[in-house]
C-alpha cells in the first residue's frame, strides 16, 4: 500500500497504479480456476525501529489503505483484508503495550482504535458493498497489560456498523517473548467468543491441520471461516484432499481433472 509498508523490499507491494495490470492477469487466472481472488493489505515498516507519526502521517497511512484497496478493486479482488495484527502498524496503535501516545490517537480504548476505524472508513468508501471487508486482528497480546479478548469483542462491536464483514481472530505479536499457550485449534475459541458477543462473522485460525477439525469448528459454529497458512504450504493440494475425506464436491483445476475419483 505505500513502499515503506513492506516487510521486506521482496514483498508484493500496490502503491502504484503500475502494479495493476500485472495484479489482473492473477487474479484472473485465479478466477480461471473457480477461485476467489483477495487481497490482504498491510503496514508492515520494516525491522525498523518505529517512528511516532504525526497526523499528517497517520493521514497518509489511512489514504494509502484505501489507494490500495482501490487499485486492488480495479486490478479484480473480491476480498479485502485489513491486517491489524501480529505488531504490523495498526495493531502497535491499537495495544497499550506498543501505543505511549499522548494524543487523540493513544491512551484510551476510544483513542487507541481510532486510526483502524478511519482505515475502515476510507476502505469501504471505495469498495463495493456487496465485496466482503475482513479484518485481522490479534485477539490477545498474550502478556499482562496489553490487549485483551474483552478488547477484541469491544472493538468488533465498533467495526461491524462501519462496514466490517469477518474478523479473522489470530493473537500475538506486539512483544517478543510473549507466554503463547499454542496448540490445537489454540486461537479458535476467540473466534467463537466474537461471534457470539457481537454477531459478526468470525475466521478460526492457528493449528488447524485436518479437514475433519476444520469441519468441526463450522459445524459447532465456533467460526464462519476456517483460515489455513502453513498447512497449505505443507499440503498444496489440502483443499482437494479435504474434499475427497469429507465426500463434498469442488472445483478441480481442469489440468488436474483426470485425477479426480469418480
Amino acid at each position: 500500500m505505500l513502499p515503506e509498508a513492506r516487510i521486506s523490499p521482496q514483498d508484493l507491494g500496490l502503491w502504484s497504479d503500475d502494479h495493476i495490470p500485472i495484479l489482473s492477469r492473477i487474479f484472473r487466472f485465479i478466477e480461471e480456476q473457480g477461485a476467489v481472488p483477495g487481497m490482504q493489505l498491510a503496514h508492515a515498516d520494516g525491522y525498523l525501529t518505529p517512528e511516532p507519526r504525526d497526523d499528517r502521517g497517520i493521514a497518509r497511512v489511512v489514504k494509502g489503505f484505501a489507494d490500495a484497496t482501490r487499485r486492488a478493486r480495479e486490478a479484480g479482488a473480491r476480498i479485502i483484508e485489513i491486517h491489524a495484527a501480529h505488531g504490523y502498524l495498526l495493531h502497535e496503535f491499537l495495544s497499550p503495550l506498543s501505543n505511549f501516545r499522548t494524543d487523540r490517537y493513544g491512551g484510551s480504548f476510544e483513542n487507541r482504535t481510532r486510526i483502524l476505524r478511519e482505515v475502515v472508513e476510507a476502505v469501504r468508501q471505495v469498495w463495493p458493498a456487496g465485496y466482503p471487508l475482513f479484518v485481522r486482528i490479534s485477539a490477545t497480546d498474550w502478556v499482562e497489560g496489553g490487549w485483551t479478548i474483552d478488547d477484541s469483542v469491544a472493538l468488533a462491536a465498533q467495526l461491524k456498523p462501519l462496514g466490517v464483514d469477518l474478523i479473522d481472530c489470530s493473537s500475538g505479536g506486539a512483544v517478543p517473548n510473549a507466554p503463547v499457550f499454542a496448540g490445537s485449534g489454540y486461537q479458535v475459541p476467540f473466534a467463537e467468543r466474537i461471534r457470539k458477543e457481537t454477531g459478526i462473522l468470525t475466521g478460526g485460525v492457528g493449528m488447524i491441520t485436518s479437514p475433519q477439525q476444520a469441519d468441526h469448528i463450522i459445524r459447532t459454529e465456533q467460526a464462519d471461516v476456517v483460515f489455513l497458512a502453513r498447512e497449505m504450504l505443507r499440503d498444496p493440494y489440502f483443499a482437494l484432499r479435504a474434499a475427497d475425506e469429507l465426500r463434498q464436491e469442488g472445483p478441480w483445476p481442469k489440468q488436474y481433472s483426470r485425477a479426480k475419483r469418480t
